[in-house]
């Protein structure tokens, strides 16, 4: 399958290093981006905005990005807004639409296990703009039911903000269903789509979104490249306040190197999912996960929903023994677990806290998402490595106890609920 396991080059920073199964985390920046990008180091240095020559390949270059990361959300080219990072694109979004709704008091709803970038911005719009927010719970799968969604909106709601994919356990939201209901009760839909973008087939005017966040260093372009999609006519007020670029809503002369890196991504995605590379990487995790079970017999349960979850996300939880200790010892592999470590004192994480995850099954989760250069052979080793981790520790019911549950330094505990 083009672009995709045995058929890619193998890559420079993983080559020779233990099997990289964080792509939730980052994404090794693919050759062909930084490729693409080099030349706008070096030759094409000129500012976008100037009418000499130096600036017309600039110009050309970040229209031609533009266009192709709105391809990929199925948006037009004059609705997508670069940004630096997933979670100025938030910032834009969510303080944007409430300072531009012009109420004294606006209504902002949101849910648990948001990204911190969504949450921590709807405090600072309670403590800074008199913003109230209503933070929704989710169920034991991580979803949002539409049900909570509609008895929380009033007739003050300017915006709803609800992640499509979960960063932890993948799982997918009924942004559709969730947006329609914003939208008959007059607000915005804002979605944090950093995880998904890529990885599924998105397409904003299906979704029904206002808006949705794009994040480059979850698809193989560099940290730094980023983009909102703001759908037209949508009003908001600048992140950024300057010279009117990026429709004004982001303004300082333009990343031209980062946005070419971020539509190469975009087109690169394009292709893959096409070629069916959803299908291809849910095959190897799901052949992870039977690997798992069968090596632990009884000790593997899934955190999270099995079908309504992205193709690359397996978060599991292993009986008797502690995420990170696992990983320590497997140290073929190159993964992450959800739990924070505060004076070595662990605690679970506030996602699978938030959809009810005993605190000991919490403690032994490790997140193990894959991605575009993980070969079947991989997959054997990283599940050989596992297996032969979590085996030495012998299962009991108190050596994973999680001791005093204190919250995650990065991801704080969500907003009190509020139903206003």
């Amino acid at each position: 399958m083009t672009g995709l396991g045995p058929g890619l080059p193998p890559h420079p920073g993983l080559t020779g290093r233990p099997v990289y199964l964080d792509y939730n985390a980052t994404t090794p920046v693919d050759p062909r981006v930084a490729d693409a990008m080099l030349p706008h180091l070096t030759d094409f240095f000129g500012n976008p905005a100037s009418s000499h020559p130096h600036g017309a390949e600039p110009r050309r270059a970040l229209a031609e990005a533009r266009a192709r990361v709105a391809d990929l959300v199925g948006a037009g080219p004059g609705e997508i807004v670069f940004t630096g990072s997933g979670s100025e694109a938030d910032l834009l979004a969510l303080r944007g639409a409430v300072l531009a709704s012009g109420r004294p008091h606006p209504h902002v709803v949101t849910q648990a296990t948001e990204h911190p970038a969504v949450l921590e911005t709807c405090r600072a719009l309670e403590r800074l703009h008199g913003a109230r927010v209503t933070v929704l719970p989710v169920g034991s799968d991580g979803l949002v039911a539409p049900d909570a969604l509609a008895a929380a909106l009033h007739e003050d709601t300017v915006l709803v903000s609800v992640m499509a994919a979960n960063n932890e356990t993948g799982a997918l939201q009924p942004v559709a269903e969730l947006a329609a209901l914003a939208h008959e009760h007059g607000a915005l839909f804002h979605c944090d789509a950093a995880q998904a973008v890529g990885k599924i087939p998105l397409d904003v005017t299906a979704l029904g979104v206002d808006l949705l966040a794009i994040v480059g260093h979850k698809m193989y372009a560099p940290k730094g490249a980023a983009a909102l999609y703001v759908r037209h006519g949508t009003e908001l007020e600048p992140v950024v306040y300057g010279g009117g670029q990026e429709r004004g809503l982001r303004a300082g002369t333009e990343n031209v190197a980062l946005a070419v890196a971020l539509g190469t991504a975009a087109r690169i995605a394009a292709v893959e999912l096409a070629d069916g590379a959803p299908a291809h990487i849910a095959a190897l995790r799901d052949d992870l996960h039977r690997r798992l079970a069968d090596g632990l017999p009884g000790r593997v349960h899934l955190n999270g929903p099995e079908k309504n979850r992205l193709p690359n996300t397996l978060n599991i939880s292993v009986d008797g023994v502690l995420g990170h200790e696992v990983l320590a010892a497997a140290d073929q592999i190159a993964a992450s677990t959800g739990s924070a470590c505060h004076s070595g004192t662990r605690s679970p994480s506030p996602v699978l806290t938030a959809m009810g995850v005993d605190p000991v099954r919490a403690l032994g989760a490790m997140r193990l998402s894959l991605g575009r250069w993980i070969t079947p052979g991989d997959i054997e080793t990283a599940a050989t490595a596992l297996i032969r981790a979590a085996a030495a520790h012998r299962p009991t019911t108190d050596r994973a106890g999680p001791g005093p549950v204190r919250h995650h330094a990065r991801t704080p505990a969500p907003l009190p609920r509020k139903r206003t």
